[in-house]
């Protein structure tokens, strides 16, 4: 019997699949990640934009098309979200959402009929969910150390679909940490709010980093809130040896705008933040996400943010046009034109390529520990600890030191 597990989204949703896919292999399945002909298909959905739900749907009919009698599961956030959109396509068996992800494993090794079932929406657990550990995949680990939300942005249907902030314990993670340290040179934890690791348990993501300290393997955290970073978190992530990347999630540069999505900051004490992370790591690649076109944002508030983000000179920038979400606070308010919207996406993307060649050229003379991962043409590139692609002669899987000369692509050589 072949199964195909095909994911959608994020690096949380990209551990939960390489956990099933761990399940099915040691049930002695035949499991691939494609859209090739297969017996059954797995598809982990993804809901934090209209294309990401759009992308879903159509994963259904590529996997049918693939295989016309293939039977169909989908999991995940669009599905936690809607349900009944995927109730008419005739090839879907089985429809449930973020929790028991478990289950699905459980009904296609079993084959029970009664699994066969377009409702399978369970109440979202009130506790973290342990999962096998996931397969290794690629040059690194992720980890999962938390799920759920509890912020409430104004413009984000994630707490809706993932429930609320719960965090995986310390024992759990060193466990799966430990197994990871023999396979690979570098880990990832990730979650959907990283930053509010611990609250729930008594525990907190400053206790989490300081337990990692011994493990002599490059270590990173996938994002944060600004308003998680503290002296003590900063100097806990130097002496653990946590990569110099950090990825602070923005949203806007605008005060105003900042207020309507209810984030929990204004442009000065991100700003400080910022200058605090770059006197314990000098060097350290700061990356973020902006959206353009909130409902909102002026074109002065839009004018604020292309300024702040100059001010703060991000290594990298995700750039995404506002997309209105149904059930969440923002999507009740009148909306800019999408036209608009995409208008200042293609304004900022300009910023965004002016402030990462300026990081790139910071990095000309450095010299760099880069973690090599492919080689194409007999050119290898791999990430240094501030997550700057660099291009070189070494091998994959490899962590190599180099000394930078110049810009190169889509990075540095």
């Amino acid at each position: 019997m072949k199964i195909s597990v095909l994911t959608l989204g994020c690096k949380v949703n990209e551990c939960e699949s390489r956990s099933i896919i761990t399940a099915l292999k040691e049930a002695g399945q035949d499991v691939i990640e494609e859209i090739l002909p297969a017996d059954y298909y797995v598809i982990n959905t993804c809901s934090v934009t209209n294309e990401a739900d759009r992308k879903s749907r159509q994963m259904i009919g590529k996997a049918t098309k693939a295989n016309p009698n293939a039977k169909i599961f989908v999991c995940g956030c669009s599905s936690e979200r809607n349900p009944k959109i995927y109730e008419k396509y005739k090839n879907v068996v089985h429809i449930s959402g973020n929790a028991n992800k478990y289950d699905v494993f459980k009904c296609i090794v079993s084959d029970i009929s009664e699994c066969f079932s377009k409702n399978n929406i369970n109440n979202l657990p009130l506790v973290f969910e342990e999962l096998p550990t996931p397969y290794h995949a690629k040059t690194r680990d992720y980890i999962k150390i938390q799920d759920g939300c509890n912020n409430f942005c104004s413009y984000c249907i994630i707490p809706y679909v993932r429930g609320r902030s719960r965090s995986r314990t310390i024992d759990s993670i060193l466990s799966e940490v430990k197994i990871s340290s023999k396979r690979t040179k570098e880990i990832v934890l990730t979650g959907i709010d990283v930053s509010s690791y611990g609250k729930d348990i008594g525990s907190s993501l400053t206790e989490l980093v300081k337990s990692l300290s011994d493990f002599p393997i490059r270590k990173r955290l996938s994002s944060f809130e600004c308003t998680v970073i503290t002296d003590e978190l900063l100097s806990a992530l130097k002496s653990s040896h946590f990569c110099d990347h950090f990825h602070l999630s923005l949203q806007s540069g605008s005060d105003k705008t900042l207020k309507a999505m209810n984030r929990r900051y204004d442009t000065q004490t991100y700003f400080n933040i910022v200058q605090k992370i770059r006197s314990y790591f000098p060097n350290a690649g700061i990356t973020t996400d902006v959206i353009t076109g909130f409902p909102t944002e002026t074109e002065k508030d839009f004018l604020d943010t292309l300024s702040f983000i100059k001010t703060v000179g991000f290594s990298d920038i995700h750039v995404f046009p506002y997309s209105e979400r149904e059930g969440t606070k923002a999507s009740k308010l009148p909306q800019l034109p999408m036209c608009e919207r995409r208008a200042r996406a293609r304004e900022l993307l300009k910023i965004k390529e002016e402030s990462k060649k300026s990081f790139l050229l910071k990095q000309i003379g450095q010299e760099l520990s880069v973690y090599y991962e492919e080689s194409e043409n007999g050119v290898s590139c791999g990430y240094a600890e501030n997550y700057t692609k660099v291009y070189g002669d070494g091998i994959p899987g490899q962590i190599q030191t180099k000394i930078i000369s110049k810009i190169f692509e889509e990075g540095v050589k």
